[in-house]
């Protein structure tokens, strides 16, 4: 046994003793291996406190490192106060499918956002790899976590033109390994999306036809009722002209009756911007009367037209990726062939 002691330090007590573990006088090279060493530190210690330091990360603080060239994020659950690590892989994930991991790792996050640190909000589409090169803030049920993000060297020109590249090629090879069962996916996606939609216009479908129906025969109608207005016009005419006075009388009135009708004519393209025509009439006719209706049956015209506008793009979608796949080439091909 040996005792240390210095003025105004705790003193050191270093003790031998027998190990019972080794007969006495087995040794090694180093050193007589059945005497144990004890260190015991003797006085008050409570002077000494504000000199030791702790390397744990703290439980609730997130971290971001890097391993095999990934980064890896880690924070504690909610939940289960468990450390987890979630590892992202920039180029793919972004920051809607991270909080999805979260969520789905830990049920009891109910809200998860990322914000920069000025405070505004990152949408979901930001890659991983753009979130990563600046700190953030992750709130997690109304609760803001700080995170610090290491800083990256920064590369080369001939390094970032390597890099390019085979961010490129890994993309091509990816596509090339899972095209076709994404085309598929698509393809499936597109006809639940066409039968969706396909229902939800039946019912319009049905009313806009029956509307249709009564704003034709409207239409009809009053084609026909200026075409009387135009029979009766001219037989009062001649009625006028052979029977109750001559030529010379009724032939002024004529010649105002026509200027009446082009003054007529006239107002009709200020008002609509159009040439007068009976096509164009009649068509025109035909929506004032059919808008009429659809106010009073309550059609929703815009929804309508969405949903139309849906479908098709969906159909065109759905032709695309049937071609593409009868061809075995990507979509972007088509495309630039096309």
């Amino acid at each position: 046994m040996c005792l240390l002691k210095n003025s105004g330090t705790p003193a050191l007590l270093f003790i031998w003793k027998q190990s019972p573990l080794l007969p006495a006088g087995v040794g090694t090279a180093h050193g007589n291996l059945s005497q144990i060493l004890c260190v015991k530190l003797c006085g008050n210690l409570k002077y000494y406190q504000s000199n030791l330091y702790s390397t744990v990360v703290p439980p609730d603080e997130i971290t971001v490192n890097y391993r095999h060239g990934l980064p890896l994020i880690t924070l504690t659950l909610p939940s289960r106060k468990e450390r987890c690590q979630f590892v992202v892989k920039p180029m793919l994930s972004t920051v809607g499918s991270f909080l999805q991991d979260l969520q789905n790792e830990d049920k009891g996050i109910k809200t998860a956002a990322i914000f920069t640190a000025d405070g505004s909000e990152i949408a979901a589409s930001t890659l991983m790899e753009v979130l990563l090169m600046n700190d953030f803030k992750l709130v997690i049920n109304k609760i803001t976590y700080d995170v610090q993000c290491p800083k990256k060297e920064k590369l080369s020109r001939e390094q970032t033109t390597e890099m390019e590249n085979m961010k490129s090629l890994v993309h091509r090879l990816f596509t090339a390994l899972h095209l076709e069962e994404f085309q598929k996916k698509r393809e499936h996606h597109l006809l639940e999306k066409i039968d969706y939609l396909k229902g939800q216009l039946q019912p319009l479908e049905q009313m806009k036809a029956k509307i249709e129906d009564r704003s034709e025969a409207k239409t009809s109608g009053l084609l026909w009722a200026g075409l009387a207005v135009l029979s009766v016009q001219g037989g009062a005419m001649a009625w006028l002209t052979w029977w109750v006075y001559s030529w010379d009388i009724m032939e002024p009135v004529t010649y105002f009756i026509t200027f009446a009708n082009s003054m007529v004519f006239f107002a009709y393209f200020i008002v609509t911007r159009q040439d007068y025509t009976y096509s164009a009439v009649k068509s025109r006719q035909f929506l004032h009367f059919f808008h009429k209706k659809s106010k009073q049956q309550h059609f929703d015209v815009v929804q309508y037209n969405q949903l139309k506008e849906d479908l098709a793009k969906a159909t065109e979608a759905l032709r695309r990726v049937r071609h593409s796949l009868y061809l075995q080439m990507p979509v972007e091909e088509l495309n630039e062939k096309k």
